[in-house]
């Protein structure tokens, strides 16, 4: 927030001073006394300087998922819808770790902007211990679930899939400590508005998996051929380094955030307050996984290539998806400090940008769609069966990226202002009530073209209760707060 005045600034100083020592009640604490830049920046500049970090890194990985599925695609077509299959438990483990950190961001961000430097430590603690039994969980479903969720989806038809997916897929969960470790600090990096050392933990994990890649697949340097388990020792060798890079990153440069462990006990209130927003956003995206898992069956219904073209179309998307999630996680803690810092004018503009910026990401994913399907499968070796359905399957899916891009932006509006409610409601509908649905109606009576006409179908839908939601949050949440300076 830029100050008009002196003297305006010279009382808010004073305030501020008497707000910090309050709270915190010692020396350290006073050179907390200057604004975060996320109450002074310029919002163009802020949300910039906030977002392209995020983008930048959030590109990597999509550029990863890609290379990853190519090198598998090198090994088989059966290794590729392995893999591909593998995406809901997955997009479960990262719908946790990033659930968790949408309410921890949200909580941390809001704090920050009220100077309430106490419930910041206190919130990371919990935010720790709340990504510690993450972890447990989905350890124990990597001993666990990964079989049966395997047989489920194939009922024997391919046994030499069930081998494969088992194989990459109890690797991925069994070690995934290193995502949640990443996950949280990055978290912790983003809500002081410290990006570019969440952007280097990205690349460090992203750029990791890349090189190992080649290595562990096709045994490299005179190590052993690992095919689709290589890929996942790459992606958690990658994962783990990312979060060390992570850790360190926080304890070297992220003084507005302490993080201490002893003595501690769970903050029932905040814990709840974390989930009461990451909750919802969990949910959200484990219903991702459901949706992904019954798509899956259904394909799987007409052909293990449809659903290895399903698998490809994600991996596809992301490289245009990415980088808008990255701006979403550039613009939430952004969003959740103008909230706390009551700067209605600097919040509205940059949901405004974010729009803007969301819309020409994924208009340019529309075009690449549109117009070079066959070149994007060609990087999967493509056979012809698999150009013959995926050529029109990508034109077709397409057309949802025209109105996924405002979305996705209200999505971010409602977790950021503590209302992720109104995403869960949106996602549910969008995912379960009607894609679903419509995707399995449209089998049914249509045919495998017609199938891929669910995702535009669904996404429109998801445009009318998203703005439903978004004008209802600016009536009640938005309008009522002060004008304050935009900057």
């Amino acid at each position: 927030m830029q100050r008009d005045h002196a003297t305006a600034a010279e009382q808010d100083d004073r305030t501020e001073n008497r707000s910090i020592t309050e709270n915190a009640g010692n020396t350290d604490d006073m050179e907390k006394t200057q604004e975060n830049k996320m109450g002074i920046m310029p919002v163009n500049k802020l949300v910039f300087n906030m977002s392209i970090p995020m983008m930048i890194s959030m590109l990597v990985q999509a550029c990863y998922n890609i290379v990853d599925s190519v090198f598998v695609a090198k090994v088989s077509e059966d290794a590729l819808t392995a893999v591909s299959l593998a995406f809901p438990l997955q997009t479960l483990t990262i719908a946790v770790g990033a659930g968790t950190g949408v309410g921890l961001n949200a909580l941390l961000s809001k704090s920050l902007g009220e100077k309430n430097f106490k419930r910041v430590n206190d919130s990371a603690a919990n935010g720790g211990f709340l990504y510690l039994l993450s972890y447990l969980l989905f350890l124990v479903l990597g001993f666990t679930a990964v079989r049966p969720f395997y047989e489920s989806q194939l009922k024997g038809s391919s046994p030499a899939i069930l081998e494969m997916g088992v194989q990459y897929l109890s690797i991925v969960m069994i070690f995934s400590c290193g995502i949640f470790l990443q996950f949280f600090f990055e978290r912790l990096l983003t809500s002081t508005g410290k990006t570019v050392f969440s952007m280097v933990s990205q690349l460090t994990g992203a750029i990791t998996n890349i090189l190992l890649d080649p290595i562990l697949i096709f045994g490299w340097f005179g190590l052993p051929k690992m095919g689709v388990a290589g890929a996942a020792l790459a992606t958690v060798i990658g994962q783990c380094l990312a979060g060390i890079v992570a850790l360190v990153c926080h304890l070297k440069f992220n003084h507005e955030v302490k993080v201490s462990w002893k003595g501690f006990r769970p903050n029932v209130s905040i814990i709840g307050t974390i989930y009461m927003v990451g909750v919802p956003s969990i949910i959200m995206q484990s219903i991702g996984s459901v949706m992904t898992y019954c798509m899956n069956k259904i394909l799987i219904g007409f052909s293990s290539t449809a659903a290895a073209v399903f698998g490809v179309y994600f991996k596809l998307q992301s490289f245009f998806f990415m980088p808008v999630f990255g701006l979403n996680n550039g613009i939430t803690p952004i969003i959740a400090y103008s909230y706390g810092a009551q700067q209605r004018k600097r919040m509205i503009h940059t949901i405004k940008l974010s729009m803007g910026v969301a819309f020409a990401l994924l208009l340019l994913g529309f075009a690449a769609f549109e117009l070079f399907p066959e070149a994007l499968l060609g990087l999967f070796d493509a056979s012809d069966a698999m150009l013959a359905i995926g050529c029109p399957a990508l034109r077709i899916i397409a057309f949802h990226f025209l109105i996924a891009w405002f979305c996705i932006i209200a999505g971010t509006v409602f977790q950021a202002l503590g209302k992720a409610i109104y995403s869960m409601i949106v996602s549910i509908m969008r995912q379960l009530v009607v894609l679903i649905p419509a995707a399995y109606i449209l089998a049914k009576f249509g045919g495998l073209n017609a199938v891929w006409w669910a995702f535009p179908i669904a996404e429109l839908m998801s445009f009318v209760v998203s703005t439903t939601c978004l004008i209802n949050i600016y009536r009640k949440v938005i309008k009522p707060l002060p004008e304050g300076n935009e900057g």
